[in-house]
Formats: C-alpha cells, structure tokens, sequence
C-alpha cells in the first residue's frame, strides 16, 4: 500500500532542495579560509571558557558550507547538538565593520567577545583594534549591524532587462 501521494512527495523534494539553496547560499557569506576553514581553526566553544584556542582537525565538524575545528571531542559534540548557538555572528566577519559600514573585513580571531551569549569577532592591527570601537557604541553598532547582516542574507532580486 502507497502512502505517500505525488503531492507530498513533491513537497518534500521543494523543501529538500530549498534547505540546500540556504545553505549554499549562507555559505557565499561566512568568512572562510581557501580550506574552508572558519574562524581560522579557532574551537567557537573555547571561546565561551574566555580562552580562544586553535583547533585540531581530529575534531572537525562541518556546518552551512564551513569547517569547525575544537580541540576536543566534547566541544565538539556541544557544536552539533548547536551549532547556531556557537557560530560568530555575522558569519564570522568584523562586527564593528558591518555596524559601521555594512563591509565584510577579515577578523584576528583572538580579538572578540560574547554578548548576551553571542560572539562576535574583530579586525585588529598594530595600530587599529575594532573592538575597542565596538565596546564604545556596542548598542548603535550592533542595531546597524543587524540590519547590514540581513541584507546580505535577503535573496538577490534579479531585473528582468526585457
């Protein structure tokens, strides 16, 4: 006995190639490395303990397009029960250069903090630390940010020339 309509089984072909769409598309947005390599190997849980810590890739984990490196295989288990819970925001690019401008900067990964149980990453040199700035206008910049962030995730409308 046939359960499953043509209906239904087309619904769930749609909802299967949607939920690829996304994570490709999320993918073009997270600040990567040539390996696809996120957050430059750093384990995102360490971050929460207040101590960035290099990864090892004997802890891999893959999410959205990106590789995860933890230094151990606790921190990550706690990833995949969560991911979205660790990942940096904006897709691990300069939070004070999306609040300021809305440009994706690379970060140094030992330059951050967590927030309300978020983390957020920042560009730093020898003469210029972003969070330094952030912490300045954290409120303002963030709600810039935000909104800069999800321009970036909204779909591209393509014009019709004809």
């Amino acid at each position: 006995m046939n359960y499953l309509n043509s209906s239904t089984c087309l619904f769930f072909v749609f909802l299967s190639f949607n939920c690829l769409v996304i994570g490709q598309s999320n993918q073009v947005h997270l600040n990567l490395e040539k390996d696809k390599l996120a957050v430059a190997g750093y384990d995102v849980i360490e971050y929460y303990n207040h101590a960035p810590t290099k990864g090892n890739s004997t802890f891999e984990s893959t999410y959205q397009g990106g590789k995860y490196h933890f230094s151990s295989l606790k921190n990550k288990l706690l990833f995949e029960e969560n991911a979205n819970k660790y990942l940096p925001q904006y897709g691990g690019w300069c939070a004070f250069a999306m609040g300021y401008n809305g440009k994706k900067v690379a970060v140094d990964p030992e330059s951050y903090t967590v927030e309300k149980g978020k983390l957020y990453l920042f560009y730093k040199s020898f003469f210029n630390d972003t969070k330094v700035k952030w912490i300045e206008k954290t409120a303002a910049l963030k709600e810039s940010a935000d909104r800069n962030w999800n321009d970036f995730l909204k779909p591209q409308k393509h014009e019709n020339k004809n």
